[in-house]
């Protein structure tokens, strides 16, 4: 599809296709006049409506004040003429024209054209009023003719009509300051709009052309606050994501290397060894990188489609005790000799809590497979509800965590420095899911001292998620 809005796409050496934004600019002139015609045309729409329903209702009132007025003029009219004879009718009406400001004048009842009530009004020898509200007629009584006087206003009269008659020339000269009144107010209106649409503009373009520090400034009319306050904060949130998306590219490739490494190293060992002992011995190492390598990419995944993607939580009631102790048994294989022990002594019988069954169990095991990294002989995991809020605690009887890195050990790929062997392994990314899990539940992950002398990780969030 074609167009003046279409966006240009232009291909590069390599053939593939890069899109430009448009270079073109905002007008005001014609943002004022498109919008100065739009408000005048509507305008002007509903004055000529309201004029003709005041008008309507106005008609006849108006006609009714007419015949009241000219009344007693008819009769003595209609009394004067038949006081002489009819052949001296004509003269005797212009005589008496030269007394009055506007016509008189005797007229067949035949040429005489009324709306039908008006006709009827005449020849049931009532006054009649012309549609235009100018022309008197009265049929003299039982004759043929009918006296005819008008127009009653000078203006109408086409001896005395003017090329602008007055209320011609009153209506130019009010719909001129109409015109100009509102010209003035929608300028006024339309240039701190235009201001704001064009910073809008501006800012959108930069963001666009990989600015992504360009911010919307302030704007002058509140009817866009709310519009440039959601555009600097989807353009934080896309700075943010593409940070995020650095950090964790540069982070993985970096992981990726060490097992990558050792794979190459193993192959190249296992080629120049014939003994069967050692082919093993690599083969399992191989076994072990290549594991490792499908963690960290699962690992990986699930942390970036929790961060970026914030998927929609499937809150469901659920026994709280017996899903917490179902949770335990699943990896008190992997704990080895380690012992690991569950108190739900300190919970409400019967405890149903809301949780996304399918998300909130990665929280949980990155807790448990963490202590299992560091403990040394026991791990304790407790569980209470205080204050409407739901805690689960994970102790272990390992070093600690000194307590100016313990908010660090939440952000992706962090590493304490005594744990970068292949004794404990890891990613630094356990820590940053499970709190990730619970800010999605309203909650939070947290590293404290533990009463076994190692460290306490606590997840807490609400009992009755915000509706």
């Amino acid at each position: 599809m074609t167009g003046s809005n279409a966006t240009p796409v232009e291909k590069n050496g390599n053939g593939k296709r890069r899109f430009s934004l448009p270079t073109g600019r905002y007008r005001l002139s014609a943002l004022f006049f498109n919008f100065y015609l739009l408000t005048m045309g509507s305008f002007v729409a509903v004055a000529i409506v309201a004029d003709f329903v005041i008008t309507t209702a106005l008609r006849d009132i108006s006609d009714d004040y007419t015949k009241r007025f000219m009344q007693g003029t008819v009769a003595m009219i209609e009394e004067d003429l038949f006081r002489h004879r009819r052949s001296e009718w004509t003269t005797r009406i212009t005589t008496l024209a030269e007394r009055f400001e506007y016509k008189i004048a005797i007229a067949e009842r035949d040429t005489i054209r009324l709306p039908p009530v008006q006709a009827t009004r005449l020849d049931a020898g009532d006054l009649a009023i012309g549609a235009d509200g100018e022309m008197v007629y009265h049929r003299l009584k039982t004759t043929a003719q009918v006296l005819v006087i008008g127009p009653l206003s000078p203006d109408a009269d086409p001896d005395n009509r003017r090329f602008f008659t007055l209320e011609m020339r009153i209506r130019v000269l009010t719909w001129g300051l109409i015109s100009l009144f509102l010209a003035i107010a929608v300028w006024l209106w339309v240039r701190p709009v235009w201001r704001d649409l064009e910073a809008l503009r501006q800012t959108a373009r930069a963001f666009g052309e990989g600015d992504f520090g360009a911010r919307a400034p302030a704007a002058r009319n509140t009817s866009f606050e709310l519009l440039s306050e959601t555009l600097n904060g989807m353009a934080e949130r896309v700075q943010l994501l593409i940070a995020t998306q650095k950090e964790l590219s540069s982070a993985i490739s970096h992981e990726l290397r060490t097992p990558i490494a050792r794979l190459r190293f193993a192959l190249e060992m296992a080629a120049d060894t014939d003994e069967q002992a050692e082919r093993e011995r690599l083969w399992k190492m191989m076994e072990a990188d290549l594991d490792e390598l499908d963690n960290l990419i699962d690992s990986s995944l699930t942390y970036a489609r929790f961060e970026r993607e914030h998927p929609e939580l499937s809150l469901s009631e659920t026994a709280f005790a017996p899903w917490l102790e179902e949770q335990i048994d699943n990896l008190r294989i992997l704990g080895g000799k380690l012992t690991l022990q569950l108190d739900t002594s300190a919970l409400p019988a019967d405890l149903h809590v809301a949780l996304d069954r399918r998300a909130m169990p990665f929280a949980v095991r990155n807790l448990l497979r963490n202590a299992m990294k560091y403990a040394a002989s026991h791990i304790a995991v407790s569980a209470e509800l205080a204050e409407g809020r739901v805690r689960i605690h994970v102790d272990d009887d390992g070093i600690g965590i000194p307590e100016e890195e313990r908010e660090n050990v939440f952000t992706a790929f962090t590493r304490l420095d005594r744990s970068r062997d292949r004794t404990t392994g890891g990613y630094g990314l356990g820590l940053a899911i499970a709190r990730l899990v619970l800010e999605l539940h309203g909650g939070t992950a947290t590293a404290h001292e533990s009463p076994l002398g190692g460290a306490r990780f606590t997840l807490e969030w609400p009992q009755t998620p915000a509706v």
